[in-house]
């Protein structure tokens, strides 16, 4: 643990390691682990960053991981790849993709496979964050493969969910679904240029517009929408100073605080349904019927839902 504390990056890559390992040996190590460091956690700000592919996420995250570390902070990037559907390891390297970032002493970059796990967000990834945070990390900024639910889910971890968005042809709204207008708190249009500006500018308006018909996600928040372009540095400044003027207002109502606790509650039911599989699956009869039910699911012999209820009734039924 000392070694985490102190920022060694080798023995934080380590210990993410073990976090991440799901044999039975290194997930009691992990926990241990965790328990110690807790007291040491929940002091960064969290940061999720979504986007379609193509919206420069990882120009932007490298260049605004320069701009965090150039204000005195320290920033831990954990970009949650797409795992091969074959050995479930990371196939996009994140480290070959922001290489100045990486250079950057108080910079730590951690590619997660997301190992298949619902909407490209690695199950661990919480507690990952808490290791980061345990090393000194002060923001922590998670780049998701922005797919499926992995909106949802980077928003139930996160202080922050910013949007990146891009120009693109004919309407543009087109593609953006209401559930992820719903969860942001900041949008940020990249790759804008001299010869775009004005259509950045009409994107902009348009955004705003629907912001005013979707209820606001805080209270005396009024969702900015940003222009700029990441390669070239501009606007990563406003971003900043937003993101500051967000979390600051958040934590002055109270709320800071009160949206973590929720997290954290949401992150214990989803450990309790994995542990609760994990054990009942442990018991070869138990293992039998999980299969028998999970086939029939399967085949649609009935509803999956239907399938599902039967077998947790028939071993955690009282009666």
């Amino acid at each position: 643990m000392e070694g985490i504390r102190s920022g060694d990056k080798r023995l934080t890559a380590k210990a993410i390691t073990l976090v991440e390992s799901k044999k039975a040996e290194h997930r009691i190590q992990a926990e241990e682990l965790l328990k110690r460091i807790m007291p040491f956690t929940g002091n960064s700000i969290r940061v999720g960053i979504t986007g379609v592919p193509g919206a420069g996420k990882s120009t932007f995250i490298e260049n605004f991981g320069r701009l965090v570390i150039a204000n005195g902070k320290k920033v831990a990037v954990l970009a949650i790849d797409p795992s091969s559907s074959i050995n479930k390891g990371s196939i996009l390297g994140d480290k070959t993709r922001m290489e100045e970032l990486a250079k950057e002493e108080n910079a730590f970059i951690r590619p997660s496979p997301s190992s298949g796990f619902l909407g490209g967000v690695a199950n661990t990834t919480f507690e990952t964050m808490m290791i980061c945070e345990a090393a000194g990390y002060d923001y922590i900024l998670i780049e998701t493969v922005g797919v499926g639910q992995s909106e949802v889910l980077v928003a139930d971890i996160t202080d922050v969910f910013l949007f990146l968005k891009i120009i693109g042809g004919g309407d543009e709204l087109q593609g953006i679904k209401r559930g992820i207008m719903e969860m942001v708190d900041l949008i940020f249009i990249n790759k804008v240029e001299q010869d775009n500006l004005q259509k950045a500018k009409n994107t902009r308006l348009e955004l705003k517009r629907a912001l005013d018909f979707i209820p606001p996600k805080e209270k005396g928040w009024k969702i900015p929408v940003l222009l700029g372009s990441a390669l070239y540095n501009e606007g990563l400044d406003e971003v900043y100073a937003k993101i500051f003027e967000f979390t600051d207002m958040k934590k002055k109502t109270g709320r800071f605080n009160e949206v973590r606790t929720q997290q954290a509650e949401k992150r214990f039911e989803y450990w309790v349904q994995e542990y609760i599989l994990a054990m009942m699956k442990r018991s070869s009869s138990v293992e039998e019927a999980y299969i028998k039910h999970k086939k029939n699911a399967s085949e649609m012999v009935s509803n999956p839902s239907t399938e599902a209820k039967i077998f947790v009734e028939k071993f955690l039924s009282k009666d």
